[in-house]
């Protein structure tokens, strides 16, 4: 069997892991071949590949990013785009295809199954958003970084009697500000499913002051204000109609400072959150992944994804994991919330 690999969206700690797995097990124990596609969907809608052995992933497991590449291609935005794709699987000889992305790639990896196509998904994102998993590989690593960023911030706003504030990624699901504020010991946590009141906000900022401490408020980029809008780069949308984020730190450290009179700064941690080595938890959660993916093009599962529940993988439909956003429930919100202020 023929089997092609790639991975779309934006890089992720843990994508090489899955890479090595599913290469490793398919060629030892099952005698497939393998053809990596450059770029996410851009590889089978171009037919650009690279040669994927045994070689090919010596070494990898620690190294962030993906050495296959990767980008927001959406072929069905693209016309004639599905017909090219399966133009091209056909004249690579590609019997199976294993998609390594988080919602959008696994959603297109979800209409290409409604079109004939033999696909196996794995889930990959930092933001843990995708339904049906409990964690996604490069969840952990994110949060390592932005805890780790958080411990350090305390000591300058502590030096400096100010206010500080950390903008982590989050358009929609607010769980790495969630996990990252409650390890760092956040005095806040904003996050996109629980609009905030400005006044509240400044009242933690105000009550940790008065405790004789520099207040620490971990927000994530897509947190919006009551009665407010999301405070975007520009207006433009990449091929998966998403607007680009960013700012909301900055504006919220414009109003506090405005009304309390103290100094606040902003730190955007961005890619940083997603670049660089993965941790231990991830690399064996994306290994674990990359086994059972590979495991399910031999039981030919097609239109399903290898999936964490509890301690388990399980695989559960493609539709099952993209049809709705797995966001931070408020129960959970209101734990954080019991070290605001």
């Amino acid at each position: 069997m023929r089997v092609g690999v790639l991975t779309g969206g934006g890089d992720c700690p843990g994508l090489n892991a899955v890479i090595r797995a599913v290469v490793r097990r398919g060629v030892a124990e099952y005698g497939y071949e393998f053809v990596g596609f450059r770029d996410g969907w851009k590889g089978p809608l171009e037919g650009i590949t690279v040669p994927l052995d045994i070689s090919s992933v010596r070494g990898i497991l620690p190294r962030g990013g993906t050495i296959l590449g990767s980008s927001r291609t959406n072929p069905f935005k693209v016309e004639g785009g599905i017909e090219q794709i399966e133009k091209n699987l056909e004249s690579l000889g590609i019997d199976a295809l294993i998609a390594i992305g988080g919602e959008d790639t696994l959603g297109v990896a979800t209409k290409l199954t409604e079109h004939g196509f033999n696909v196996i998904g794995v889930p990959k994102t930092i933001d843990n958003d995708l339904s049906a998993t409990d964690f996604t590989f490069g969840f952990d690593t994110a949060v390592t970084v932005a805890s780790e960023a958080i411990d350090r911030l305390h000591t300058t706003a502590e030096s400096h009697h100010r206010i500080l504030i950390c903008e982590v990624m989050g358009r929609h699901a607010g769980w790495i500000a969630l996990h990252s504020g409650m390890a760092g010991g956040a005095n806040g946590i904003l996050i996109p499913e629980v609009p905030f009141d400005l006044d509240e906000v400044i009242g933690w900022v105000e009550s940790r002051f008065k405790a004789s401490y520099a207040p620490i408020l971990c927000v994530a980029e897509g947190a919006l204000p009551k009665d407010g809008t999301l405070i975007t780069k520009d207006a433009t949308l990449d091929a998966f109609g998403h607007v680009k984020l960013s700012g909301i730190g900055e504006w919220l450290a414009a109003k506090i400072e405005d009304v309390t009179g103290h100094e606040a700064r902003t730190t955007v941690l961005g890619h940083i959150q997603r670049g660089g080595s993965p941790t231990a938890f991830d690399r064996v959660l994306a290994t674990r992944f990359g086994l059972n993916a590979v495991t399910s093009v031999k039981d030919q599962a097609w239109g399903t994804m290898v999936a964490l529940q509890g301690t388990d993988i399980v695989r559960v439909p493609l539709e099952e994991a993209t049809g709705v956003l797995k966001t931070v429930p408020m129960a959970r919100y209101e734990e954080a919330s019991s070290f605001f202020g």
